[in-house]
């Protein structure tokens, strides 16, 4: 279970941090650091397996008839990168501890910086590639907490809606994909994938499985044209730019290239696609560097040119370019990091980044300006730095390209024009910031941080150094073991020598630099520097512009068809919608008709006919009814469902009719609450004052739904009867019906669908339906009822017809009277129904009942509750918290899943246990109970936490108009200044809340 424990451990550790009291930095820099520290500790115990060739597998069940299981996967390639990922966020959890401010939120930071390492070692470790893009969103979403971290900065806002909009959307297409991936090879098994190269080249889908493929990757990895996101990303803190925009998000990218090199990469839709998106980034990222004022902005666009850089190197179809990506990935980790570091010390220190500000911080700081001169050696690819190793590498692989002159001359020559360019911006970083005359308007005096903040950039520096000086020796073993992972038994011969004798690679190196060199003396009326380069500014190729340019047109696209396809009346709503659902219908239908019956009609029972004929009635009836009297037509609407539940009993099916029964009650009370707050009907369309004009244009809407009611209808039930009169061939009822007590330990086959074969589908609908009552609470909290509303009825009117305060509490003036009797008979019955609700409960394995049925019960008793004694009296007696009951059933549901997950079994997946009590006999206990249960609870929270919203708009109506009122049961009329601050004893969370 390491590698299982290699990805959960961030995320435990993520919900512990954010716990943490917020001025314990030390405690959270502690936590984090730990957690990290565990990870690395896990991912080298791997090693020995790993060097050997092994390939580590480790498989959580979760759907295996789909082919949808955890699996973790650990080969040479994910070993590295994971070291990488989790060594780099030890250090920036150092980093962070002496960075971060007492006055931020460390708790969050922290948080956010955990679950976003534990993301991105579920992308490296995934072995299922609908687990990878799971987690590959999940690092969207966490490097978008992390780059708004800033939330009162304007600038991190817009940054982090930018690169989630960009990389979640990138996400969006790598689904679909390896979805692409899958179904041509079969499974979505990694190593079914791997295995699958020639298949999928092959196959007629291939160019668009890679279009999509590519999306994913060029947009994580900030690639042209997708790479405008990643300078705006800056906003965030600089430990969240080193760990994700140098070491591990924007390299997710390029990880996921090199994982799917061996099955896409070979063809020349590879070469052009992904080699042209590298090129690009590689070239203008180091242009636009040059011209940076923010030390961020220079860091940023470098770190698109060398992706850039890995990208163009991984599109070359060869096996010794995909060695020299590898190494880069790696290079290029170690030599960024330390110089956003120095990034940040400079601005910790003298409270300013802008270039064309600091001068001369070398007197002032000497060991941070030696430790990012030679980061920036190793970016600009000095020799015995082990960036010169990968430019070495870079250009090697530029000459000996294959194909046309274009190619084999212009590669090589774009090649030493980055290398001009790198050098250009590595000087500008180094020479404007640490050397020179020293700065006289710093906000603050600048000096030498805390050695521990100095101290993981001394230690990536000192990395460079030995990777550059003896690279076979420092990384040569990793290296190759790594690459062997992919490349299997094709591996070249390759060699990490220092000195390879004067070459052509060595003579384009040095052309770079002194080009460079040169360059960067010609700019140096730039070095004071401007936001964008003239020509890039001429032609307004600002992606930031671009983007927000299609943010507009998107949004004017939405009005656009907003206009056309939607109305604020409900009544077009619904129109389209049918209209839609009938031409939906009609589409299957289309190419021969429905197939012959193959089942006989059973005769017509006259009872039965007769109990149809009066649903029918009803609904006719509510219908009419529903322009005119809405309590008329909800109470014939119930009829309707009255007849519907007596239809499930005629056809033997208890727990149908017994769900029907309950669900129209309540429905029908929630109704009738809610009408209340309606305003009036409008004048009808009938009447001789309405202009003609308008009472044709009225009756001729009404003939038109009175139409398509009638042909909805009726091509409904003709469905319908098509239905119940052709067997189908295949069908999954026998499944059921046999395997319901054998596997599921349950007789009642409705009730084992719900909560064990179907399970995560309950699961599903009953968070759903939490989340429409949080939701309906959040709506009506804010609501306010028409005025014409908010009038007394006439029977609660005083004798003048006023409609003054309300005469005192007719349960108190007669307590001996008839009205005590329901009050009386309602106390009683909310304990019986618990023993109702509870008996349904348990029996509803074996026999009709379930959570659901219980739920209702429960709150059908609360309801009355409220309707016989009113809103105060009800919640002065009767603690309430309706959330709480919706979160202990969301817990309920949800332990039940983990608890098979601890036993290794598929989530949900039954556990049971049989034991002998005293005097009890034999008990049967499974998981299932605790899924039922978290089904009741959740059902009694949703349908209670409506019915309050709805029935405090009585007590919120009457305080708006300044009306002393008072619900039966609390007591004499208050003046209005103290009934609008008052607040029921006893009750929930919300009366307290309300506005």
């Amino acid at each position: 279970m390491s590698l299982v424990w290699i990805v959960v451990l961030p995320f435990v550790g993520s919900l512990c941090a954010a716990f943490v009291p917020s001025h314990s930095r030390n405690a959270e820099a502690w936590l984090a650091g730990a957690v990290a520290v565990a990870c690395v500790a896990m991912t080298l115990q791997c090693y020995p397996q790993i060097t050997e060739g092994e390939v580590l597998r480790e498989t959580l069940q979760w759907a295996p008839g789909l082919g949808l299981d955890l699996v973790f996967r650990m080969d040479g390639f994910a070993w590295l990168f994971a070291m990488l990922v989790t060594v780099m966020g030890a250090l920036v959890v150092l980093y962070a501890r002496y960075y971060m401010s007492a006055q931020d939120p460390v708790p969050r930071f922290f948080s956010f910086l955990l679950a976003f390492m534990g993301a991105m070692l579920g992308v490296v470790l995934s072995g299922n590639l609908i687990q990878l893009v799971v987690f590959w969103e999940l690092t969207s979403l966490t490097s978008f907490m992390l780059i708004a971290y800033w939330y009162h900065r304007a600038d991190a806002r817009h940054g982090a809606r930018m690169a989630l909009t960009v990389t979640a959307a990138g996400g969006l297409c790598l689904l679909a994909g390896v979805m692409i991936l899958g179904r041509i090879a079969g499974s979505y098994d990694l190593d079914v994938v791997l295995a699958s190269g020639e298949l999928i080249r092959a196959h007629s889908w291939y160019l668009p499985a890679l279009i999509l493929v590519a999306l994913g990757a060029l947009t994580k990895s900030a690639q042209f044209p997708f790479h405008f996101w990643l300078p705006h990303a800056m906003a965030a803190p600089t430990p969240v730019s080193v760990y994700l925009h140098s070491a591990t998000m924007v390299k997710a990218g390029v990880f996921l290239l090199v994982r799917l090199w061996p099955v896409l990469a070979g063809t020349d839709e590879w070469f052009w696609i992904i080699g042209s998106a590298g090129l690009c980034s590689l070239v203008l990222g180091a242009y636009m560097a040059i011209f940076q004022r923010d030390m961020k902005g220079v860091l940023a666009y470098s770190t698109i040119s060398h992706l850039g850089l890995i990208t163009l190197l991984l599109g070359l179809n060869s096996s010794l370019a995909l060695i020299a990506a590898i190494f880069h990935i790696m290079s290029h980790a170690t030599f960024k990091a330390s110089l956003f570091m120095a990034a940040g010390i400079v601005d910790h220190e003298t409270g300013t980044r802008d270039l064309s500000r600091l001068s001369g911080l070398y007197r002032a700081m000497p060991l941070t300006a030696t430790l990012a001169t030679v980061g920036a050696a190793a970016m600009a690819g000095v020799p015995l730095l082990n960036g010169f190793i990968s430019k070495e590498m870079f250009f090697t692989e530029t000459i000996f390209i294959s194909g046309n002159a274009i190619t084999r001359i212009g590669l090589p020559a774009m090649a030493v024009i980055w290398g001009i360019f790198s050098v250009a911006y590595s000087l500008r970083f180094i020479l404007q910031v640490y050397f020179g005359p020293s700065a006289t308007d710093l906000p603050r005096k600048p000096h030498e941080p805390p050695f521990w903040m100095l101290f993981p950039s001394a230690l990536l520096v000192m990395t460079c150094l030995v990777v550059g000086m003896i690279p076979a020796r420092a990384v040569g073993p990793y290296l190759d073991m790594a690459a062997r992972s992919v490349l299997g038994p094709d591996m070249p011969f390759y060699s990490l020598a220092v000195w390879h004798g004067w070459n052509l690679p060595l003579i384009m190196s040095l052309a770079a630099m002194a080009g460079g060199v040169v360059l960067y003396r010609m700019l140096g009326k730039y070095q004071q520097g401007t936001a964008v380069v003239p020509l890039i500014d001429r032609f307004h190729l600002d992606g930031k512009l671009i983007f927000e340019f299609l943010l507009v047109k998107l949004d004017a696209l939405a009005v656009w068809l907003t206009q056309w396809l939607s109305t604020e009346r409900l009544q077009v709503q619904l129109l389209l919608l049918i209209c839609a659902v009938f031409a939906s219908a009609l589409i299957p239908l289309s190419n021969g008709g429905l197939p012959r019956s193959n089942m006989s009609v059973a005769p017509v029972e006259p009872a039965f006919a007769l109990m149809w004929l009066v649903g029918a009635a009803c609904a006719i009836g509510a219908a009419t009814q529903a322009k005119y009297h809405r309590l008329a037509a909800l109470s014939l609407a119930g009829a309707a469902g009255l007849a519907t539940c007596m239809t499930f009993v005629w056809f033997s099916a208890p727990d149908l009719a017994l769900t029907q029964l309950i669900v129209e009650v309540v429905t029908l009370v929630l109704l009738l609450l809610g009408l209340r707050w309606l305003p009036p009907r409008y004048k009808s369309v009938d009447d001789k004052q309405v202009p003609l004009r308008v009472r044709l244009r009225a009756r001729t809407r009404r003939l038109r739904d009175l139409v398509l009611a009638i042909i909805a209808g009726t091509g409904l039930a003709v469905l319908s009867y098509a239905v119940l009169t052709r067997q189908a061939v295949e069908g999954i009822s026998p499944f059921f019906i046999e395997n319901s007590l054998p596997l599921a330990g349950g007789a009642n086959v409705i009730n084992v669908i719900l909560v064990d074969f179907r399970g995560f589908d309950t699961l599903g609908e009953i968070t759903v339906l939490g989340i429409v009552a949080l939701t309906v609470f959040a709506l009506l909290r804010r609501f306010r009822p028409a005025p014409e509303s908010m009038e007394l009825p006439v029977q609660q009117r005083d004798q003048d017809g006023q409609t003054g305060a309300l005469p005192p509490d007719p349960h108190a003036l007669l307590p001996t009277g008839p009205m005590m009797l329901p009050g009386v008979i309602v106390q009683l019955l909310l304990p019986i129904a618990g023993m109702v609700a509870v008996f349904f409960l348990l029996r509803g394995h074996n026999e009709p009942g379930g959570g659901f049925v219980a739920g209702l019960i429960v709150a059908t008793a609360v309801i009355l509750q409220y309707l016989v004694g009113g809103t105060a009296w009800a919640e002065s007696r009767t603690r309430i918290f309706p959330q709480y009951w919706i979160a202990l059933g969301l817990l309920c549901a949800l332990g039940a899943g983990l608890a098979a997950w601890l036993a290794a079994r598929p989530f949900l997946s039954a556990l049971t246990w049989h034991t002998v009590l005293p005097l009890i006999g034999e008990l049967h206990l499974s998981t299932v109970m605790l899924f039922d249960i978290g089904v009741f609870l959740l059902v009694i929270g949703a349908t209670v936490l409506i019915l309050v919203a709805l029935a405090h708009q009585s007590r919120r109506g009457h305080r708006k108009q300044g009306t002393a009122y008072v619900e039966p049961g609390a007591g004499l009329a208050t003046a209005p200044t103290a009934q609008a601050s008052e607040t029921p004893a006893g009750t929930s969370a919300y009366a307290s809340k309300e506005n």
